[in-house]
């Protein structure tokens, strides 16, 4: 039987890091382009049809935290360390919880989102000719939420038991599922008659159905790793109890972060206006980017240091942590140092006719940015540290300080106060940043110190 805690406990950290961590860079890239394309084929319907997919873009951001990240989160780091225990069959039944788990929130999600799109989006302010696009869109991308859940619990579960290539491949499957329905549903071809918007939402709906179908067929069997064995399928509530408690403040981080980002759109919108609000979505467009690899490599930690902490191995945790923040913020320094140099280059490639104002207050932000880019990779694998040990709370904490607490004060401060403009905006971007790679990297020097990797392997030990 392939065990792949023999590869996650023992060896070169380092490598064990990059060898687990390229397969999710490399599905991170291809959502990347996903989106890209999405893009392409909703510009060729016009304006209104790109407004009406980016105004909903916060809105499935959310909806997506409250459905995904609890039961994806829980699932993974429960999973990563019962395979460290070798207790094979408690892992595959967390797996078993963490689907059901997932299912319900979705269709909760789905629910909710098709009844009420109307609503959120009229309180979203949008334009009466965007607001109906808008609203058809929402209601039939909702509906592949249940989908899009089941999968990624089951990715959860090959990347806990650290097979990170399945969830490549579930990704890339739904990725080109979605690419080659887009022109066929959006202008129609054959018998088929095009749907417009509503073609672009069921297209991503088709790919999340699909990716879903292999992840399932994998878990089954096609792949000898994580299996879903029949002596798996039970209903715990000490076990969907274990779940909340580890997930639950993980979807509490990304709907903080969401919250504070929607506000920080408005401010800029404010200040800078059209020039300004450019700026700052090319900025987040590059860095969305820029991090894939910090985001491949914090997932593949999170693993790591799940599998040595169930395998009763702490120190070589609190070594995977700190070899994979020098891996991160090394790789992010340089990415950083490319971006000061040619900023110009960067909007253009993303902004070809892009107005003098605009590429003056795009380069800034890029410069701006790339000064933190550093602490943005340590604090991915930080966060992956405490939350590999079950310390998910910290690392909603961490981001409850660092949006709520740093970046909006200094935003609105620096606005309101030092009448710095838009600009107030991008230097608290980079300042929120660099103080959680601080504040997170000494915690957690001191908890390891205080003996919270021990305490995680009792704690792990006893659980199963």
């Amino acid at each position: 039987m392939w065990n792949a805690d023999d590869d996650l406990t023992e060896g070169p950290i380092g490598r064990t890091l990059v060898v687990l961590a390229l397969p999710l860079v490399a599905q991170n890239l291809v959502q990347v382009v996903q989106q890209v394309v999405d893009t392409f084929w909703v510009g060729r319907l016009g304006e209104d049809a790109v407004a009406a997919v980016g105004l909903n873009y916060p809105v499935t951001a959310m909806l997506t935290s409250v459905a995904v990240m609890a039961p994806f989160v829980g699932t993974q780091v429960i999973v990563s360390q019962r395979v460290g225990a070798e207790e094979y069959t408690g892992a595959r039944r967390i797996a078993v919880h963490g689907l059901s788990f997932g299912v319900a929130l979705a269709v909760v999600v789905t629910g909710v989102a098709v009844v009420g799109a109307d609503r959120v989006v009229s309180l979203l302010g949008a334009d009466p000719t965007v607001a109906p696009l808008a609203a058809t869109y929402l209601a039939t991308w909702a509906l592949g939420v249940p989908a899009m859940a089941a999968s990624d619990v089951l990715e959860g579960g090959f990347v806990g038991w650290g097979d990170s290539r399945a969830a490549l491949y579930v990704n890339a499957t739904a990725v080109l599922v979605n690419v080659a329905l887009d022109p066929i549903l959006i202008f129609g071809w054959g018998p088929v008659d095009g749907m417009g918007i509503r073609g672009a939402a069921l297209a991503t709906v088709a790919g999340y159905g699909v990716g879903f179908l292999l992840a399932l067929a994998m878990a089954l069997g096609l792949r000898d790793s994580f299996i879903l064995s029949r002596d798996a399928v039970a209903f715990d509530l000490g076990e969907y109890r274990e779940l909340v408690t580890v997930g639950a403040p993980a979807a509490g981080r990304r709907i903080a972060q969401d919250g504070v980002r929607i506000v920080v759109v408005g401010i800029v919108a404010t200040v800078g206006g059209a020039a300004g609000l450019a700026a700052y979505t090319v900025g987040a467009r590059v860095a969305s980017v820029a991090f894939i690899p910090a985001s491949g490599l914090s997932q593949a930690a999170q693993s790591v240091i799940g599998q040595n902490i169930g395998a009763e191995l702490p120190e070589r945790a609190r070594r995977t942590t700190w070899v994979g923040v020098a891996i991160a913020a090394g790789a992010l320094s340089l990415v950083g140092a490319l971006q000061w140099l040619v900023p110009a280059g960067l909007t253009r490639l993303f902004v070809p006719d892009v107005s003098p104002a605009a590429l003056d207050l795009t380069v800034d932000y890029l410069r701006i940015l790339a000064y933190g880019y550093w602490a943005i990779g340590a604090t991915y694998v930080l966060r992956a540290g405490f939350n590999g040990a079950r310390r998910t709370r910290t690392s909603m904490v961490a981001s409850l300080c660092q949006y709520w607490g740093v970046r909006l004060p200094l935003a609105v401060g620096g606005v309101v106060l030092l009448d710095a403009g838009v600009h107030a905006v991008f230097w608290a971007v980079t300042l929120s940043n660099v103080a959680v790679a601080v504040g997170l990297g000494a915690y957690y020097y001191y908890s390891t110190s205080s003996g919270m990797l021990d305490r995680a392997v009792s704690q792990a030990v006893a659980d199963d």
